[in-house]
């Protein structure tokens, strides 16, 4: 079986380092706050290029923790995407504010010009994703911002390691939420996220992780314990140098299958603005569960991002609208494996079921 996923072969190659990270904070019984977490946030700023870095607990609380910097509550609308993990919109309603939905284009990314149309008196930011491992057009994105006097934050949970025109993702909107679950580009052992961009925001961002405090026991807002364990920083900081290395090969991989399954699936198409980083590879075809059903019996697995949109859900019933794209999307696409430690006879093994199951 080829699983979607091998997060122990990504152990094996940078074992020595991750053991070390662990065994670091049990001897200096380092856990939460202090100079590790500090030092992980200076090496965030250093790879990313952005102002200021804020750790937190998960790519989920990064979210949060940005909405409540930019003081975005009840009566506050956000713009966002349905197509996309639950917790982007998730964390626009467990603050107060109105998730508004956005359709997406053919890249899988937010409608630009459908999203200026929703904006109203009552917009605070727009929210969008880097789906699948690359960005929208940022420029444009952050100068409609700028047109509206909107915040303009990027879930980047997907997109770790990615260059829009030369600059890394981090440090193009005025906050980044960013995911280390072990699944990303870059992963913990658990989860781990952080809040990068505008050093104010992401200064009071800080607050709202550590129960709205920078002192023990003053507490200036409301916040939450969203802090990061010192565990996971230590082990994200430890796999950083192999990062690129990854990507490059998952770029590779992706680059093969596009190549080898055009004419029998619709394929990823790539922005010419950056490296696609390829979190997950995923490919369209119209009678998905057929297929995935076929190459599960050839020994491969694959999954869906996302099968279920957001507004299609119970719980976010008093915001659905109608969004033909996101719609279209999730009936058809499913994921591939993509991840770097496939070998060659797997990434052709792989392309060839997928073309016999077609």
């Amino acid at each position: 079986m080829i699983p979607f996923t091998d997060l122990q072969s990504q152990y094996q190659e940078c074992k020595t380092e991750i053991d070390a990270a662990i065994e670091h904070c049990l001897r200096t019984n380092s856990f939460i706050t202090g100079k590790d977490t500090t030092l992980f946030e200076e090496d965030m700023i250093a790879y990313t290029g952005a102002e200021a870095c804020a750790a937190c607990g998960s790519g989920t609380t990064a979210l949060q923790i940005s909405l409540k910097a930019c003081g975005i509550g009840p009566g506050d609308e956000v713009i966002t995407v349905s197509h996309t993990f639950v917790s982007t919109p998730e964390a626009v309603c467990t603050v107060g504010a109105t998730p508004v939905f956005c359709d997406v284009d053919e890249y899988g990314l937010i409608d630009i010009a459908q999203a200026e149309s929703l904006i109203t008196p009552r917009t605070r930011a727009i929210l969008w994703v880097d789906l699948y491992g690359q960005t929208p057009d940022i420029d444009v994105l952050v100068a409609l911002c700028k047109k509206y006097d909107l915040y303009s934050i990027a879930d980047a949970a997907q997109s770790f390691g990615y260059q829009y025109k030369g600059r890394r993702v981090g440090s193009l909107a005025d906050l980044t939420c960013i995911s280390f679950n072990p699944v990303k580009n870059l992963g913990a052992i658990g989860d781990a996220g952080c809040v990068t961009g505008r050093k104010d925001l992401v200064d009071l961002a800080r607050y709202y992780s550590n129960h709205g405090r920078d002192t023990k026991y003053v507490y200036e807002y409301l916040g939450y314990n969203a802090r990061i364990d010192n565990i996971q920083a230590r082990v994200v900081q430890a796999k950083l140098p192999y990062l690129q290395g990854w990507l490059d090969r998952k770029y590779e991989i992706a680059q093969y299958y596009s190549k080898e399954l055009a004419g029998y699936y619709i394929t990823p198409i790539e922005h010419d603005w950056g490296q696609h980083s390829y979190y997950v590879y995923v490919v369209e075809h119209v009678d998905r569960d057929r297929v995935r059903t076929a190459l599960l019996e050839q020994g491969i697995q694959t999954n869906i991002h996302y099968a279920n949109p957001a507004h299609s859900t119970p719980a976010f019933a008093p915001w659905h609208r109608s969004l033909p794209v996101t719609e279209q999307k999730s009936a058809t696409i499913f994921s591939i494996p993509v991840y770097p430690h496939l070998t060659d006879l797997q990434v052709e093994y792989i392309a060839e079921k997928c073309k016999e199951v077609a």
